[in-house]
Formats: structure tokens, sequence, C-alpha cells
């Protein structure tokens, strides 16, 4: 086998948008016809400038390549233009086609990722959602009420449910690690509570946050909602300077999970020597694929750590995620959008089953998904905003905060 061509699908979920303003998905195909599927996650660059840095990783490390050399393959995009470190938009554009080449690999053996990654450990992977509002219901208003996130917990522990994620911490700015205002911490708790008290113990709380806070004021926070026992607080702290997380875990009570923005084991590696950590999200589609991960998840178990792959994209990752986490015995759980998100189950034709909490497995060769072209290329994106984006203005201390938690607005940056 070797890897021909290249083909990118850029598409943009319709409105109201979970998994972000558009998802970047790699079509490789081999000499002898088979096709495989995978998915970018990296969007530091705009959405054209990162198709041509995907074609030139392709074309200067793959193209003509036997797709079982993974291995290779990574080792030559880490070390491009005489690096080797870690650089989230190289290697983000070769996690989506690391994907692609295990997609090809399962169906060339008749076989899905799982069995080639050491066989399935676990038959049903417990699954969580970030909490959505109810469809016709998209209000900015949902992300700061308490009330609601109450009603929308209780309404997706009862699907079958047993963790919900919120961020109603924000904002996100690009001034690095900031104090929280007082208006912030007040709704954290409130949100807290009301969650808790709506669904008891019938599911556990995922408490997130996106970096944007100093230590000390990650400390305030997080010791804060302790009294509601949530099973994590998510990347409270920025994601460049790994050594604080220990200095925050020390002072808090609450298991501390992180890795969405982190790319490579070089990364999750350093995290792990630091201390403070137990709960790891790769983003497969930003850390360098699948056997990247794999690695990540070795590592973890050597330090008592368990994994929780991040999930704020598209279905392809969503696949890549489920087989990684069938195949390792360290897992927590791993997120998904809502049951499976109505756009992202129409790409694939729904070949990925969720049932009463937890996601199964894919059973079939390859990734296991049916990927529709024809529906990918019937929304594409053609704006030039980022997949996500954070904000320049400050933490509001006189007026409070508002923030949109799910997703980007669709009245700017298209």
């Amino acid at each position: 086998m070797r890897l021909e061509s290249l083909e990118i699908f850029t598409v943009a979920p319709p409105a109201p948008g979970w998994g972000g303003r558009y998802w970047i998905f790699t079509k490789l195909t081999t000499a002898c016809g088979i096709i495989g599927y995978g998915e970018a996650y990296a969007s530091t660059v705009g959405p054209k400038a990162m198709q041509a840095v995907i074609e030139d990783v392709f074309a200067r490390h793959m193209q003509g390549e036997n797709p079982e050399n993974i291995e290779l393959m990574f080792r030559r995009a880490y070390s491009s233009g005489f690096t080797q470190r870690p650089d989230p938009t190289v290697i983000g554009a070769f996690s989506g086609l690391e994907m692609a080449c295990w997609d090809i690999l399962g169906k060339a053996r008749n076989r899905p990722v799982w069995a080639l990654l050491g066989g399935k450990m676990n038959a049903r992977l417990r699954s969580y959602t970030y909490l959505y509002p109810a469809p016709g219901q998209e209000t900015p208003d949902f992300w700061v009420s308490p009330e609601a996130a109450a009603e929308a917990a209780l309404r997706f522990v009862n699907m079958g449910f047993t963790a919900v994620k919120f961020d109603p911490a924000g904002p996100y700015t690009i001034r690095g690690g900031h104090m929280p205002a007082m208006t912030d911490i007040t709704r954290s708790v409130a949100f807290c509570k009301a969650i808790r008290e709506a669904v008891g113990d019938r599911a556990d709380l995922l408490f997130g946050t996106h970096g944007q806070f100093s230590t000390p004021g990650a400390i305030r926070l997080g010791q804060a909602i302790e009294p509601y026992l949530p099973l994590w607080y998510e990347e409270p702290i920025p994601p460049d300077n790994l050594a604080e997380f220990a200095n925050v875990a020390n002072s808090v009570r609450i298991p501390l999970a992180t890795g969405e923005r982190m790319s490579t084991k070089a990364e999750f590696g350093a995290l792990l020597r630091h201390g403070g950590v137990k709960i790891l999200q790769p983003a497969l589609g930003r850390v360098g694929g699948i056997w990247e991960a794999k690695k990540i998840a070795a590592m973890a178990e050597v330090f008592n750590a368990e994994m929780a792959p991040h999930l704020y994209a598209g279905p392809v990752e969503w696949a890549a995620n489920l087989h990684l986490a069938a195949s390792i015995p360290n897992l927590l759980m791993v997120e998904t959008i809502e049951t499976g998100g109505s756009f992202h189950q129409k790409l694939i034709k729904n070949s990925i089953k969720w049932e009463n909490g937890y996601v199964l497995p894919p059973e079939a060769p390859g990734l296991g998904i049916e990927f529709d072209e024809d529906v990918a290329r019937a929304h594409p994106y053609t704006g030039t905003g980022l997949h996500l984006e954070m904000q320049e203005a400050p933490c509001d201390y006189t007026n409070g905060n508002r923030f949109e938690g799910g997703a980007p607005s669709q009245k700017t940056s298209q």
C-alpha cells in the first residue's frame, strides 16, 4: 500500500453549531483504492491556511509512504523544520492525516481500529456531554442561568448520562491568567448548587474552565465549588505553564483535568512529571493522532492517571476517540456532543451508537463510520473566523461578565 492522494473538506455545522464554527476532515486514498478519513482539530490559523498546512504535511512527509509506517511519518512531521518539539499547527495537520491512515489500515485488514491497538478492553464507553439548551431554546441567557443549567442537567441525566459538564466561570481572554470577578465565583457556586440539587447523586458534575485564571484565582474559585464534589476541575490555568497545575492541585480538593490544547506526549509527559493532574484530556485531532494518544495513555498508567478524550469537533475525531477509549485500561469517560449530535450523526450516517449513557465502540472495519461526502460538500465553510476564538476585552469586575459557553456566535467572525 502507498498513500497516493489527499482531499480536504472544511465543513460548517448548521446552527446552533455545537462542536465549533467548522470542522476540517481529511480523505486519503491509497494507490490500491482504499479510502481513509481523519479530522484535524488544531485551528491556530484560518481554514484556508490550515488546508495549505495539511497539504504540505501530506506532500512532504506522507505521500508515497506505506500507511503502516505511522511512527516514521510522525517523526518526520515532529522534526520538520529542524524543530523536534510540539507544534500544534503542524501536529494538528498530521493528526488528521494519521487518523485516516488508521482508517485505511483497519479497512485493509477488515478489522476495527481498536483491534489493531491491543484489542477491546472496554465493551461500553461511559460518556458525558456539555449542558446544551433544548432545541429551539438557544438564547444567550442560557449560559449564565443556574436554573436553566439545572433543568438541562436533569434532562440529560434522565436520558441516561451519569456525568454532565458546564463552564459558567468565563470569560476566556487573550490576556493570560486573571483573577476571577466575585460575580463569576458567585455564579459558579450557584451553578454547582442548582445542578447538584437537580440531579442529586445520579450524576457527576464536571466543572469546565478554559485556562483563564491565574494560579491564585484558580485556587479561589476551586475552593468555592468544593462543597458540591465535582468529579473534575478542568484546565483552570493556561496550558503554557505546566508546573503551576501542581500548585492548584495542592490547594484544591477537586481532581484536575486538562489537555485539550496540548500537543504530543512531550507536553503530557511534562505535565505528569510535575504532578497534580490525574485526568488527561487529549484532543486526538491536535495531540498527534491515535498512536500518540495511545502512548500518552500508557504514560498515564504509570502515574495512576486516567484518560478522558476531549471532543469539541466533528464526528471523525469522535470515532478516533472511541477506538482509543475501547483499547485502554485507564479510561475514565469519553466526551460526546449530546447523544452524538444530530449533524455529527448525519455526516456519518448514524454509524456510531449511543445507549443509556454509554457509547458503543464501532465494530465495522477501520474507524467504523460511513462518512457522507455529499453532506460534507453541501455544508462548506466559507468564512474567515477560527474554529474557536478568545475575547480581547479583559475580565469585567464592575458590570459582570456574559459569555457564550456552547458555540461561537453566529453573528460574528463568519
